[in-house]
């Protein structure tokens, strides 16, 4: 699963936990909300170039900065070898080998620039949409079975799929599925955001 798909790993129920307790911690939330709000033009850009949902690549985004390890995003520590995915959309070099993007046998100067293009958050959401598109015709579905997955069993059983193939975690569909739902990142894309009413005390 891994080398043909590029599939993270499964996560411990632990983890799981752990990162539902994430979730609900607001000040996180809103420091990923504002990350992604830099990122809305590339992932609209991406979205009309490639045909895929921008709400899929939206939550994939917001997932994954959601639950960054600290400090994975520097460049010394990604240089390092330490980390092995990079970026918002937390893409690794096999991607870009699956891709077409680094030979197999890449020189260490060319797996270095292609770790800086990993660290490039706008390069790094175009790969994300690159990997959408590559899994969706390893699928033999069309870009097109990615919206509307509220209302298509199919559909949404397409972007379950996509999900599981991108982070390898058992809960991980649930949750990109959500997030496509989620009022707050849908406004934010659509340009239909609204301030939350201040919290009364």
């Amino acid at each position: 699963m891994q080398r043909r798909f590029g599939v993270h790993g499964p996560q411990p129920k632990l983890a799981q936990l752990f990162t539902r307790g994430v979730d609900q911690l607001t000040p996180l939330r809103s420091h990923t909300v504002s990350r992604l709000e830099s990122l809305r033009p590339v992932v609209l850009r991406e979205s009309n170039r490639t045909g895929i949902n921008p709400m899929l690549l939206a939550a994939i985004l917001f997932d994954e900065m959601q639950h960054a390890k600290p400090g994975e995003d520097l460049p010394l520590a990604a240089h390092s070898g330490l980390f092995s995915t990079h970026g918002p959309a937390q893409l690794g070099l096999s991607e870009m080998v699956k891709q077409g993007l680094l030979r197999e046998d890449a020189t260490p100067a060319e797996v270095a620039e292609a770790r800086n293009q990993l660290l490039d958050p706008e390069r790094n959401v175009e790969l994300l949409a690159g990997k959408m598109a590559r899994l969706l015709s390893v699928l033999e579905q069309p870009a097109a079975s990615t919206f509307h997955v509220s209302q298509h069993r199919s559909r949404a059983k397409t972007v379950a799929t996509l999900a599981y193939l991108h982070n390898g975690k058992l809960d991980y569909p649930a949750r990109i599925l959500r997030y496509m739902q989620d009022p707050e990142l849908h406004g934010l894309i659509f340009g239909e955001r609204r301030k939350p009413a201040p919290s009364l005390i």
